[in-house]
């Protein structure tokens, strides 16, 4: 029964494709009948020929030669063999599948076969999904087993609440009443409960005193101390006897006399750093003296006659002047 439906599902959907696809072959033939597009679709005709080779034709343009001269030919079949042939190029049958091509295969291998096909067409599909979804769904509704539902939609009839939610509804007292044994049960328990909560009441008594002065000592705050004094003893035991005892069974370090010779040795390790403290900046000072006088020496910085001279240079010109100065004099 499945098989049914689904292979009438199938009929419908690749007859709602060629529409969709505007296929010359099926305009105007408004088919509504499963058997009349089965007879259509899957029984050999010329009919049924000419929509397989349009198909073709709309998938490969240049099929449409193919078709032109397999009309001016002689041989009944070189139609067939050129779809069977495109139907081996797109991978969907063989060369061979003659039958297929003339319609004397399976019903269900047909469908399968031009379901395959007309999906290769541009702009097909989408629009025969959405008209088979639109058909599907009136077709659902209007079904045999759904117009009960349809009948009871047109003249709807509200169905009436259950007698307590009447009562309710109207206001109306419960008829229930309780029995003597249920009443004597319900007093006994409220009985015991009271009784329950004094005894509670009074185990808890401190808590009230706690509650109206805090600044007391309470039993409740020694107890609470003394647990956590106790545990805090425990742990200290355990540490104690498996880390601390080894270390505190020791003897004490004994000290040697001999201290003065550290402390010497001390001092003469401090006296030679700050000797070679100083010596480094005694170093320090004549690296830097060496650079001044060298620069004094090389740089010119003194002014003669609208030039820098060196130092030396000054000393010459200077010593030069005086010797003539004296050979004057003596002269």
């Amino acid at each position: 029964m499945a098989g049914v439906l689904e292979e009438k599902e199938r009929l419908r959907l690749v007859y709602a494709s060629l529409q969709a696809a505007s296929c010359p072959f099926v305009e105007g033939l408004n088919l509504q009948e499963a058997d009349s597009m089965l007879q259509l679709l899957c029984t050999p005709s010329h009919h049924r020929t000419d929509i397989l080779a349009w198909i073709c034709s709309s998938i490969n343009p240049n099929f449409a030669t193919s078709k032109a001269m397999s009309m001016i030919s002689k041989e009944p079949d070189v139609l067939t063999k050129e779809m069977a042939v495109l139907g081996q190029e797109l991978m969907l049958c063989n060369a061979g599948d003659l039958d297929l091509i003339r319609g004397n295969a399976s019903p269900r291998r047909q469908l399968q076969f031009m379901e395959q096909l007309l999906s290769l067409v541009p702009g097909c599909k989408k629009s025969a999904e959405h008209r088979m979804d639109e058909e599907m769904l009136v077709n659902k509704i209007f079904a045999a087993e759904n117009l009960p539902y349809l009948a009871q939609m047109l003249k709807p009839t509200f169905n009436p609440w259950p007698a307590h939610l009447k009562a309710l509804c109207k206001g109306t007292k419960s008829c229930y009443k309780p029995s003597k044994e249920e009443d004597a049960d319900v007093a006994t328990l409220l009985q015991l409960t009271q009784s329950a909560l004094k005894q509670l009441e009074s185990e808890c008594e401190f808590l009230n005193n706690e509650a109206q002065s805090p600044g007391i000592f309470s039993p409740s705050s020694l107890r609470v101390a003394a647990c956590d004094l106790q545990q805090l003893m425990a742990t200290f035991c355990h540490v104690y006897e498996t880390d601390l005892r080894t270390y505190c069974g020791r003897d004490p370090p004994s000290f040697s006399t001999e201290t003065d010779v550290f402390r010497r040795v001390h001092q003469l390790l401090l006296a030679c750093n700050t000797e070679l403290e100083m010596l480094n900046e005694v170093s320090e000072a004549s690296a830097s003296m060496n650079e001044e006088v060298n620069r004094l020496q090389t740089q010119p910085r003194y002014w003669r006659r609208g030039e820098k001279h060196t130092l030396s240079d000054q000393l010459e010109e200077v010593s030069r002047r005086s010797r003539e100065f004296l050979s004057l004099l003596h002269s």
